[in-house]
Formats: C-alpha cells, sequence, structure tokens
C-alpha cells in the first residue's frame, strides 16, 4: 500500500529530535548572548554613573585650566587610552576648542616641539603607568604646560606628577575575562565629553559656531550656506520686460530650463513671475499663445527672497507658499537671481 503524503517515515522520525535539538541550542546561545550584552551595558552605564556622583572641585578646576589656555589642549595617551584620547581631541577640537592628538611614542622622538608653555596636555592612562606618557611629563613640566592626568589610579605616578588629576576609576571591567579596557574607557571618553562640553556651555558656543567647523556635514549647509550660494545668477537668470508677449516668455523659460520667468519692470524690479502650472492653467483657459501678453497670464506680487538669506530660509518659504522656486531680490528689490527646489537639493540643504 503507497504511503500517504501525512506518513512520515522511520529515517524522518530519526532526523526530527536532532532538529529540535538544534533548535534549542540555538535559543540558549541567542539567550546567553542577549544577557550577556545587557550585562555588559548595564554595567558600564554604572559605571559612569559613579563617575558622576564623584566629580569634585578637580573636575570644575579643569574646565577652567581649558578655558584659560592660551595656546592648545594636546591629547595624548597609549594603546586603547589613545583612541579615546584621539575622539577626545576631536571632540574639543570641533566644540570651539583648538586641540589635536600627539602620540606619545613619537612626542619622545620630536614631536614634543608641537607643544608650548601656553598649552595644556591631557594625559590619559588607565594605570597611570604608561612608560611613554610618563617619559614625557618631566619635558613638559621643564617647558610650562599645564598637564591634566585622566586615570584610573589617584596613587599613580602619573596622577601625582600633573597639575591636575581627574578619576576615572572603574570597580570592574566589563570584559567577561576582567582584561580588556571595556568600562574604563567608556568611563574615560564620558569624561572627556563632559570636559569638552562644559567648555563649549562656558564659551557660549552657538550652533552656528559648531556648523563653521562642520562646513561639509548637513548642519553646517543647513546653518552655512546662502540664497546667493545656491542661485542661478547674471544671464542664467529667466527673465523677460513687462511688455512680452507669453510666446516671448515661453522661448525664455525654455533657454533658462528653471520652469519659470521673472516679469520684471524697467528698473528690474519684479512685477510677476510665469510658471510651468500657470503655462497648464493658460491652455485650460483656452488663451491664445500665439498673441497673448504675459502680463496678463502671469502671477502677480511673486515670492522673493533677498540674496544674502541663509539657502534654509528658502526651504521653508517654498514649503510654506507650496511653490517650487523663488525669485531672489537685492535689498533694493533689484532682481539678481533665481532658484528651484532642485538647486536646493544639489547644494544639499535638503
Amino acid at each position: 500500500m503507497p504511503l500517504s503524503n501525512n506518513h512520515i517515515g522511520p529515517d524522518q522520525q530519526r532526523e526530527m529530535p536532532q532538529a529540535t535539538h538544534q533548535s534549542t541550542n540555538q535559543a540558549i546561545v541567542q539567550n546567553k548572548t542577549l544577557n550577556l550584552a545587557k550585562e555588559i551595558l548595564l554595567l558600564e552605564a554604572r559605571e559612569v554613573e559613579l563617575l558622576a556622583e564623584r566629580l569634585d572641585g578637580n573636575f570644575t578646576a579643569a574646565v577652567a585650566c581649558i578655558l584659560q589656555c592660551k595656546g592648545r589642549v594636546v591629547v595624548s595617551g597609549m594603546g586603547k587610552s589613545g583612541h579615546i584620547g584621539g575622539k577626545i581631541a576631536s571632540t574639543l577640537a570641533s566644540t570651539g576648542t583648538p586641540a589635536f592628538f600627539m602620540h606619545p611614542a613619537e612626542a619622545s622622538h620630536g614631536d614634543l616641539g608641537m607643544i608650548t608653555a601656553g598649552d595644556v596636555v591631557i594625559a590619559l592612562s588607565n594605570s597611570g603607568e604608561s612608560d611613554e606618557i610618563l617619559a614625557i611629563v618631566p619635558p613638559l613640566k621643564r617647558l610650562g604646560a599645564k598637564i591634566i592626568a585622566i586615570t584610573g589610579n589617584d596613587a599613580s605616578t602619573l596622577a601625582q606628577a600633573a597639575d591636575i588629576h581627574l578619576s576615572a576609576h572603574v570597580a570592574k571591567e566589563a570584559c567577561p575575562l576582567g582584561l580588556a579596557p571595556t568600562s574604563s574607557t567608556t568611563v574615560a571618553l564620558a569624561l572627556g565629553d563632559a570636559l569638552a562640553l562644559c567648555v563649549l556651555d562656558l564659551r557660549d558656543f552657538t550652533a552656528e559656531d559648531f556648523a563653521r567647523s562642520h562646513p561639509g556635514g548637513s548642519l553646517g549647509r543647513r546653518l552655512l550656506v546662502r540664497v546667493s550660494d545656491v542661485m542661478r545668477a547674471g544671464v542664467d537668470v529667466p527673465q523677460v520686460p513687462i511688455t512680452a508677449t507669453l510666446a516671448e516668455g515661453l522661448l525664455e523659460m525654455s533657454r533658462k530650463g528653471l520652469g519659470l520667468t521673472a516679469v520684471v519692470d524697467a528698473h528690474g524690479k519684479p512685477l510677476g513671475i510665469f510658471t510651468d502650472g500657470d503655462l497648464r492653467r493658460a491652455f485650460e483657459q483656452n488663451i491664445n499663445i500665439a498673441t497673448a501678453v504675459i502680463r496678463d497670464v502671469m502671477h502677480q506680487n511673486p515670492k522673493t527672497i533677498e540674496s544674502d538669506e541663509l539657502a534654509m530660509v528658502a526651504v521653508e518659504m517654498m514649503e510654506q507658499c507650496k511653490v517650487n522656486g523663488l525669485l531672489v531680490v537685492n535689498n533694493t528689490g533689484v532682481l539678481v537671481g533665481a532658484l528651484n527646489m532642485h538647486d536646493l537639493l544639489l547644494a544639499k540643504v535638503v
């Protein structure tokens, strides 16, 4: 008698327990992994909380030291501390404090020449006993540079030698083996962020200031790019006099490829605008394209923006007025340019 589709043969019966066993093992591994990840994140978060609780006058002294710095802030550290130091230097530099990272091993072979008496050095070492860092402390002191140490050991050589010591001590590394720098690097990074952002706040550093050091980023473009930077200007601006025919207006629109043309008076001031949308409406009204004059079909009181406005203002105006293009004028109201949403997209303002 042939087997039905629902019949399970002996081989399949033997395979089912094995498949179930594999599925169970995968679930156990996934749960173990998720539990370990949660434990690591909570442990590191707790160490940062403990850091916040023990901040004291040394932290405010370090902030004051950086604020009063007449030169630059130089950050240095070996190994994982060096990677954290690089991030701290980058954060300081992007938030208004001139800073750079200096590798301590390179410092002993000539790079100390980059440091002046007016600089502040932030030295990172979890143990506070890194040979490469300790080797540059005496020449830094002879030079007259201030030293802010970030270590995990208050009694370490570096902590004792520094002008200001900030404790980045942790009770336990998040590494299951207790070996890889994990909680300690997280705490040092958080401490560096706190330093940089407190200095930012006391400097009255603004979003515009931030944008100036990030001209390639989206914030920089939003806060720095002006209408004059993206508009069509000169012979590329579509415009016809108020006496032009509709046909002449259409030819100007076609030549300039902006989907609109300004209609101006004898002094170059916009009296109206004619767009692709106006052309469609003209067809709907059965207007004779050959004989019509542009003043009869243009949109009066066109939306204009001054050339020195931020490009983001143009974006907001287009969205509010539900238009795809704007005429650009100078402070006397004379037409100097035109732009559409595509120009703003190309400039990556939106």
